[in-house]
């Protein structure tokens, strides 16, 4: 055709994760709970002893890989099965294919990627050759494989949850793009470990995700000669988000959760708010953040406002849920609320004193009446002798001591006036005085 090509003859370049896609267990990049020496998938696979399973995870963290790697690995016909452009009778055309295939002895492996989008008909076609052994059925999806699967196909396979790979695994994942020869191991690229971690958090668990942006901001770096140099400013572009000044191990981590401690503490709402904007959009976890202010709602409200732990418990658990980004709205929720709270580090201050005298008098024996006297023995020692059971009495209360003879007397919680805690000062001032009336 002089010279001429066609648009078939044209190559496109494939894409850095499609280059990247490993082709044994020890290529794969997390899920080492499943993939670890010893682990019970990776000995599944080295075996050959494959049957049909369910890979239930978020994206870009290695269904479609693992499910290649056993293609590799397995001496079964592998057929890539697609739930968004296959019907029915794509499906018993396979089906009959894989009948077909059994009578010599071949077993037939049947990959169906997002499985959750085929319907209840789709779903039962798989059945009866999964009952007989014509196929075995490996099945991805990002939906919960109890509401997605039927019931019948779903007892007939192992489901195997993947997690999101950490900031850690997805770094060690990029600096091998960088150096392997079908990455870009001939070209010489600067790029700092801050960098790729700022990759690795913009990223959030996606491998394919993190590889994709690391081909970009390559091809959009800054080219002298033969050398590319990959900037903050190179990242910021590609990803739209500012690079904040954080490092989840460091100096900064501190610093900024304990401005928002402080700011909380200090009854000071927008800063908070602030605070905790800079944590999440820098890529800090969630529920490192939910965690720490669950702590603060007992150490810095307390009994003040008892149910700010409630609140904070549920603002953990809503973020476990459903993740960044939409928890952000539940951390703003928490974090406000607390701000506003009346404050009481009562509890705080009782425990510490508390430790302090546990610390010191470790060897103190526990007073025999409120000893329990399981046992003979242990009855005819004194165990519970002098036990006074508050609930037989018309106040709920007794005279009986529950400290060690040493510390009689002592008092850790002070309760404040502060909120609810007003009322717990006053119930604790009725008890005592109740005692000092009625003591023997």
């Amino acid at each position: 055709m002089n010279g001429q090509m066609s648009f078939g003859e044209y190559a496109v370049p494939q894409l850095l994760a499609a280059r990247l896609r490993p082709q044994t267990i020890d290529d794969i990049v997390g899920q080492q709970h499943l993939l670890g020496k010893g682990k019970v998938l990776r000995r599944i696979i080295e075996q050959d002893m494959v049957s049909s399973m369910i890979f239930w995870g978020p994206p870009g963290v290695g269904k479609t890989t693992i499910a290649n790697v056993i293609a590799n690995h397995t001496r079964a016909k592998f057929i890539n099965f697609s739930a968004v452009t296959s019907g029915i009778k794509e499906i018993r055309a396979v089906m009959e294919q894989a009948d077909y295939n059994l009578r010599f002895g071949e077993k037939t492996i049947v990959f169906v990627d997002e499985i959750h989008r085929f319907n209840k008909a789709q779903q039962d076609a798989f059945l009866p050759f999964v009952e007989k052994g014509s196929i075995i059925l490996i099945g991805a999806t990002t939906e919960n494989p109890s509401f997605e699967v039927n019931t019948a196909l779903l007892s007939r396979c192992k489901v195997f949850v993947l997690n999101s790979l950490t900031e850690d695994e997805l770094v060690n994942l990029l600096l091998r793009a960088l150096k392997n020869q079908d990455g870009f191991g001939n070209q010489e690229i600067h790029i700092s470990n801050e960098i790729l971690h700022m990759i690795a958090a913009f990223a959030n668990g996606d491998a394919r995700t993190a590889l994709s942006t690391l081909e970009m901001v390559v091809l959009n770096g800054e080219l002298d000669g033969k050398v590319t140099t990959v900037t903050a400013s190179t990242v910021e572009q590609c990803t739209s988000q500012k690079s904040l000044l954080y490092d989840k191990n460091g100096e900064e981590h501190y610093n900024l959760i304990s401005a928002l401690h402080k700011s909380m503490r200090n009854s000071d709402p927008d800063a908070a708010v602030y605070w905790l904007a800079r944590m999440l959009e820098a890529g800090e976890d969630p529920l490192y953040i939910a965690r720490r202010v669950t702590r603060f709602a007992s150490e810095d409200v307390g009994l003040a406002d008892p149910g700010a732990l409630e609140l904070a418990i549920a603002a953990y658990q809503a973020c476990h849920f459903i993740g960044m980004p939409e928890c952000t709205v539940h951390l703003t929720e928490i974090v406000v609320y607390l701000s506003l709270a009346p404050k009481s580090n009562a509890l705080d201050i009782a425990y510490g004193e508390a430790k302090k005298d546990a610390l010191s008098q470790l060897a103190e024996p526990v007073p025999l009446q409120i000893r329990n006297g399981v046992t003979k023995l242990m009855r005819d020692n004194g165990y519970g002798d002098g036990y006074q059971y508050a609930h037989d009495t018309q106040d709920k209360l007794t005279d009986m001591r529950c400290l060690p003879d040493s510390l009689v007397g002592k008092t850790y919680y002070r309760p404040t006036t502060q909120g609810m805690e007003s009322r717990f000062k006053e119930r604790l001032q009725q008890i005592n005085e109740w005692r000092a009336k009625n003591s023997k």
